[in-house]
């Protein structure tokens, strides 16, 4: 039976990100390729550290990769000096395809540069950015705390969550978003436990959401990602939330490969099926899934798993890093504005209005 109460205190855990300094500062970032072996804090203070650690999965998660790359630009433009700021800022966006808060955040940061007045020194310039980076900082803690809280509404007094991937503290400035519901629901006093699929081929789910959930007190369950429609069939699962990393306009919604098979096996099972995520994740140009852009990633991640080869040598592979479920397998998107039940056009632009 799920335990009651709020989540336990996380001491020692550093947040995901932090900016240390003035204008001269440092990003750091938690480094979750190697969690949850290892708990490294590691300093990105060039350009092209802020780019790998994007494209390495040193930092990951649609709302944390946004606010580092915001970070990303002041120290981008502090080292490249001036007339840097538009290079800097295709650089970063570049970094993957796929999370729209990426391009959402380094476009903020561009305008928010090329709104100085003409003749501004390049200090001014630095200056400008690192607020405007601090703000996109507070403005997603504030985003995933107010998701939370509109979606621990949908959650029972006593229940199970499937989630999928990692949408927690480590996905995002801290709390997250599917996993902000759940913490949300327990600071309540709800009874709520999580099943974490481990989410292959990188393991995001059994490397750090069960190991996340454990900082946080709270009861989670493994389980292989082929497991997920037997534990639904067994009537195991209450509802599933995941986050995601960009939704059209129509309300289709890209996340970590595998959640449309979730999302097919939880409507097969008639499981509400949430989908938590900032409003910065909407695309409205993006018409509908076949236009999200699908990141495809190292063949050894497959071959290779945690650096041990696990299929023959020369086998062909494919290995893309997300998938689209469709809006129609979706029971509600929660965003910091509140519960859009049954996402469409109408009602997307509704919300966002």
């Amino acid at each position: 039976m799920p335990s009651a109460g709020a989540e336990a205190p996380r001491a020692g855990v550093p947040r995901t990100l932090e900016w240390e300094g003035g204008e001269d500062g440092t990003l750091f970032v938690l480094d979750q390729t190697r969690l949850p072996g290892t708990l490294a804090v590691v300093p990105l203070a060039d350009l092209a550290a802020v780019h790998d650690a994007i494209r390495r999965l040193v930092v990951r998660g649609a709302p944390a990769i946004g606010v580092a790359a915001a970070y990303g630009v002041v120290v981008g433009v502090r080292e490249a000096g001036p007339g840097s700021l538009e290079g800097v800022c295709r650089t970063l966006a570049a970094a993957r395809p796929t999370a729209v808060n990426l391009g959402w955040a380094v476009e903020r940061m561009r305008r928010a540069g090329a709104g100085l007045p003409a003749g501004a020194s390049h200090k001014a310039l630095v200056a400008r950015l690192l607020e405007e980076a601090r703000r996109v900082h507070a403005e997603d803690l504030a985003m995933c705390e107010a998701i939370g809280r509109h979606g621990a509404a949908l959650l029972p007094e006593e229940g199970t969550v499937l989630t999928h991937c990692n949408a927690g503290a480590l996905a995002t400035s801290d709390h997250g978003t599917a996993l902000a519901v759940v913490y949300a629901a327990r600071r309540a006093g709800k009874r709520i436990a999580v099943y974490a699929d481990e989410t292959r081929p990188l393991l995001q789910g059994a490397r750090l959401t069960a190991w996340e959930c454990m900082q946080r007190g709270v009861p989670v369950t493994l389980i292989c990602d082929g497991a997920v429609g037997t534990v639904l069939g067994q009537g195991r699962v209450d509802c599933v939330v995941v986050g995601a990393d960009r939704i059209a306009a129509n309300g289709d919604v890209a996340n970590k490969v595998g959640t449309y098979t979730v999302s097919v096996l939880a409507r097969e099972h008639r499981v509400p099926f949430y989908v938590a995520a900032p409003s910065s994740t909407f695309d409205l140009g993006c018409p509908d899934g076949d236009h999200i852009p699908i990141e495809e990633r190292d063949p050894r991640e497959v071959t290779h798993p945690l650096g041990q080869r696990a299929a023959p040598d020369g086998v062909r592979v494919y290995n893309p890093a997300f998938d689209v479920t469709p809006a129609s397998h979706v029971t509600a998107i929660v965003t910091e504005r509140g519960v859009l039940h049954r996402p469409d056009r109408e009602g997307i632009r509704r919300h966002l209005a």
